[in-house]
């Protein structure tokens, strides 16, 4: 029988990759974009997509519904996927910045998740994936409100894990270190709009920041495709077992391990040499 699925943040990177593959393995998906420009391509595309803003709760519930309709009531999966990075040193992060990047990377998503849950208690079933990070894992400096809002979507996600033990509805998290996408060149125009660059007592280190966001022709090291991400969904949506968590790239891998075994001192100093 051919599963249901909703996939946020489908407007490019890994959205839009595992939106196509799952369609092309015989799920029947569900794509949804913050823009109509975007909702366009992927429908030209031979997506079903919908619009749905991350940053409007009315969106969320309306998309949601919208989603419910087009499965004929039958929402097998959710994976959450959208969201961005605000790049900044935690002093220079004015609060209400901080709130908009919860309100689309935790907020939404858990407005997403209840409802899904919701549906799925009806149904008997049910997958729900978070895509996080491998900054869920661990911190960086100057990503303390990406770090922030991805340490709470994985204690949030472990807490819902031990709730549902008792129902046939399984939550994991993909955790991929550096993926190809616009996440960077998102971020840089975040960056560039929110921080207050020239007058920061961190003005190097931004200045350094921007230089690496830019460097688009040079991805990080390790970096992988989206289809990587995609493999990891795809066990997650059809193993009788689906695991807890799903690490991608050799980056989550060692800091998982390294997080296990050095102390906190010797993590901080690692991680700040190689921020």
């Amino acid at each position: 029988m051919k599963k249901n699925i909703l996939i946020t943040g489908c407007s490019s990177g890994i959205g839009y990759y595992c939106a196509h593959a799952l369609q092309n393995a015989g799920f029947k998906v569900i794509a949804s974009c913050r823009t109509q420009a975007d909702a366009n391509k992927l429908s030209d595309e031979g997506l079903t997509c919908i619009l749905l803003d991350l940053s409007d709760e009315h969106s969320i519930k309306t998309g949601f519904a919208e989603a419910l309709t087009l499965c004929d009531g039958q929402l097998d999966a959710l994976f959450n996927n959208g969201a961005y990075g605000q790049p900044g040193a935690v002093e220079d992060l004015p609060t209400e910045i901080l709130k908009k990047q919860f309100e689309v990377n935790f907020f939404a998503w858990h407005t997403l998740t209840s409802l899904a849950v919701k549906h799925m208690r009806t149904r008997g079933h049910g997958r729900i994936i978070h895509n996080s990070s491998v900054l869920g894992l661990v911190a960086l400096p100057f990503r303390g409100a990406y770090n922030a809002s991805k340490f709470a979507l994985e204690g949030l996600t472990d807490t819902m894990r031990m709730e549902l033990k008792d129902t046939n509805i399984q939550i994991s998290l993909i955790e991929p270190g550096p993926i190809t996408s616009r996440f960077r060149a998102n971020a840089k125009d975040a960056f560039i709009k929110n921080i207050d660059i020239q007058s920061s007592p961190h003005k190097q280190d931004y200045l350094a920041q921007l230089k690496r966001l830019e460097a688009e022709t040079a991805p990080q090291p390790f970096t992988l495709e989206p289809e990587a991400v995609y493999k990891k969904l795809y066990h997650a949506l059809t193993a009788t077992q689906a695991k807890p968590r799903y690490y991608v790239t050799f980056p989550t891998y060692l800091m998982g391990y390294l997080k296990r075994i050095l102390s906190t001192r010797w993590l901080d100093k690692l991680l700040i040499k190689n921020r």
